[in-house]
């Protein structure tokens, strides 16, 4: 389970910080939307799986150390 936890937690914090850079280079260029969306929701959209990978990756790590549910001493 902390295997996936881990691969999951950055894959989706890695695909939150390519649409951020995507975002940012686009709004450099001096473009307003992407893909019909507003740069702003798209921006939003990559900070919220920059923080839910954060998320996971902190339930992978939370989990360690655990044998059964317990602390080991």
């Amino acid at each position: 389970m902390e295997a996936l936890l881990l691969w999951l937690g950055r894959a989706v914090g890695s695909i939150g910080l390519l649409i951020s850079i995507v975002v940012v280079a686009t709004r450099l260029a001096g473009k307003h939307y992407l893909a019909g969306f507003e740069l702003l929701t798209l921006l939003q959209g990559g900070m919220a799986a920059v923080v839910g990978g954060c998320f996971l990756l902190l339930v992978a790590l939370s989990g360690r150390g655990r044998a059964g549910g317990r602390f080991r001493d």
